[in-house]
């Protein structure tokens, strides 16, 4: 019996989340299908299978810090060759992940053999958070996400706050689901809690820095924090310098170290006592899960979306400012609380109870979202659908 034919599109397989995601599924859609990966970057991190044929519309960066007629001459190029490809190759189902791929698939993929070609879309953000430092960004989604997403046969995010999001303020009419983002999970437990009080408490960051990863805030906490507090800052972004800047005017004397991209994430995890998330908006962050899975207590701000899914399994909260929540697998505070995060720390580094408590219980957490798992999940609703 011939294998289905899927077709990718994304924009690169760099270091980023849902490429994380993409990466993880290949490995399990090659054994049950024949899988196309189209990139709209030659920026990859992350290891292809070799049974992916994979096809590459362009260079590392070609979209950005470039003038608006430069964009749109580089997207019009994307739709053209991946016209091409998908005309070509007449595949049973046509998948993309990120909103300028969804955008090229929908025009193509409804275009080319429609009646053959099922297209799934997946949502990666909160697009309400991510657009409303914008007001030409939220004009321009409000208008293409109804005209482009609607076209296709189903929709699938990693949030149920996206999916209410995209029904009520951008129009999604379309079938949609929710499939949490996958991690690979190591058994047993890989951390072990070795925090005496002789050495300083390491806390660790992972994400680019950015505005919506906002490091900044974990820098606010470590200014009223005791020296024995030390931090690890791990990945790059336009903020990078900031950030270090920020340091110095603020003279923080804590122990504080940026090693820039790296791969090997879990071996600096296991070395730090806790993970703290600071972002604004999230769609569904799987650093909080990798921490979990290794078994490292975690604090996360409760921005949308995906932390009060992953940490108190999707049930509301009320946080005063200034303080945390004890929340089923982690501690929760508000966006932007340094008060709060610095009472999270301490509530941590002194209480070893506590911190093996939600070293238990993240590490089980993670384990509903076991890669093997995920992908029946993904199987099925391809499976079903088409």
């Amino acid at each position: 019996m011939n294998k289905k034919k899927i077709c990718i599109l994304t924009i690169s397989l760099n270091m980023g989340g849902a490429e994380r995601v993409i990466s993880l599924l290949l490995k399990h859609l090659v054994h049950d299908y024949d899988v196309t990966l189209v990139l709209l970057s030659d920026d990859i991190e992350f290891d292809i299978p070799e049974q992916v044929t994979l096809h590459v519309l362009g260079k590392s960066n070609i979209l950005k810090n470039k003038p608006p007629h430069s964009k749109l001459k580089s997207t019009v190029m994307f739709i053209y060759k991946y016209y091409k490809i998908v005309k070509r190759e007449k595949f049973d189902i046509a998948m993309s992940f990120l909103a300028l791929p969804n955008i090229i698939n929908s025009i193509i993929a409804n275009y080319v053999n429609h009646k053959k070609t099922h297209t799934v879309i997946s949502e990666r953000c909160y697009p309400s958070e991510m657009y409303k430092q914008g007001t030409f960004a939220m004009k321009m989604a409000k208008i293409f996400y109804p005209i482009f997403y609607n076209k296709n046969d189903r929709l699938f995010s990693n949030s149920v706050h996206i999916n209410e999001d995209l029904k009520e303020n951008f129009k999604i009419k379309i079938p949609m689901d929710v499939i949490y983002n996958p991690i690979e999970i190591s058994h047993p437990k890989p951390f072990k809690d070795s925090y005496d009080g002789s050495a300083p408490f390491k806390i660790i960051n992972v994400g680019s820095h950015s505005h919506a990863k906002n490091q900044e805030l974990i820098l606010n906490a470590l200014r009223t924090l005791d020296t024995d507090v030390s931090l690890t800052i791990l990945g790059t972004g336009n903020l990078t310098q900031d950030l270090k800047d920020y340091i110095l005017t603020h003279h923080i004397t804590n122990d504080i170290h940026m090693p820039g991209k790296v791969k090997n994430v879990g071996e600096y995890l296991l070395q730090s006592d806790c993970f703290v998330l600071s972002s604004i908006t999230e769609g569904f962050p799987n650093v909080l899960l990798e921490a979990m899975a290794i078994g490292i207590p975690v604090i996360s701000t409760n921005c949308m979306s995906g932390p009060l899914e992953i940490l108190n399994d999707n049930e509301e909260v009320t946080i005063d400012d200034g303080e945390f929540y004890l929340a089923k697998y982690g501690i929760l505070i508000n966006v932007n609380d340094n008060i709060a995060l610095t009472k999270a720390i301490t509530f941590f580094k002194d209480n070893d109870d506590m911190r093996k408590k939600y070293s238990d219980l993240g590490y089980k957490k993670a384990k509903q979202y076991d890669l093997p798992e995920i992908y029946k999940e993904v199987k099925l609703l391809l499976d079903n659908e088409y």
